[in-house]
Formats: C-alpha cells, structure tokens, sequence
C-alpha cells in the first residue's frame, strides 16, 4: 500500500508476485493456504480470492512443459536400452515426479495473479433489449 495514498496498490508483476504465491494486489500477503489450496483472502490487505479460479490451468501447463518431455525420456530409455524395471523406477520415476509436482503451485500463482491483473471474469452474455 503506498504510503502517500492509502487506497491505491502498487501495479505488481503477475509473474513476480505469482510464482512466490503472494497477494496480487499488495504483494505482501500469501495466496495459499495448503500445498494448492488457496486462502479466502489476503491477511495484510483484505482482497478476496474468491475471483481466482485458474481450474486445470496449471496441470496443463504442467504437463505441456514438464510431464511430456519426462515421459518421452521415459520413453526413449525404455526404446534404446530395454532395462529392467528398476532402472525407471530410479530414472524415470524420479524425472517424472520432479518435473510435474514442484511446478503446480508456482503456476497457480502465476495464473491466479494474472486473473487479478488482467481483471479476468466468467464470461456473461449480454442480450440487447429491443
């Protein structure tokens, strides 16, 4: 909150203020209550996150950028050199695991600051009266 004008917010980056789950709109507050589970609202500005609503976003992003190539390493291990099962579970498992679970919250951030920078709504139809 700037100091000079008690009402008006700083224009945060949704990228900056996303990815390390804090408050869109003061970025002081946290997003997140749980691992993916957001707070009601932000405890240092009051802004309610009811608005925030990034659905399967972030599992998509997830897998576009980390869980397909994984699984293509997956793959490719399993094509070229025939191993035993062990070898994916000390491999691709890993791989697979590290790629898709630590990116879900940052992205969620990200998307649920990007909803609130971007004034982000559900679409409504709007009928012309006649």
């Amino acid at each position: 909150m700037c100091a000079e004008h008690p009402h008006e917010w700083p224009d945060l980056s949704p990228m900056k203020v996303g990815i390390r789950g804090l408050c869109p709109r003061c970025g002081k507050g946290k997003i997140f209550r749980g691992f993916l589970t957001l707070e009601k609202q932000c405890s240092v500005c009051g802004l309610k996150f009811s608005f925030a609503d990034p659905a399967d976003g972030p599992a998509f992003f997830v897998m576009c950028i980390g869980c397909i190539p994984a699984a293509a390493l997956a793959c490719w291990i399993e094509v070229a050199y025939g191993p035993p099962f062990w070898v994916h579970l000390v491999t691709s498992l890993p791989a697979i695991l590290l790629t898709c679970i630590p990116p879900l919250r940052p992205i969620k951030g990200w998307l649920v600051a990007s909803q609130y920078y971007h004034k982000a709504e559900e679409g409504r139809l709007v009928f012309a009266d006649k």
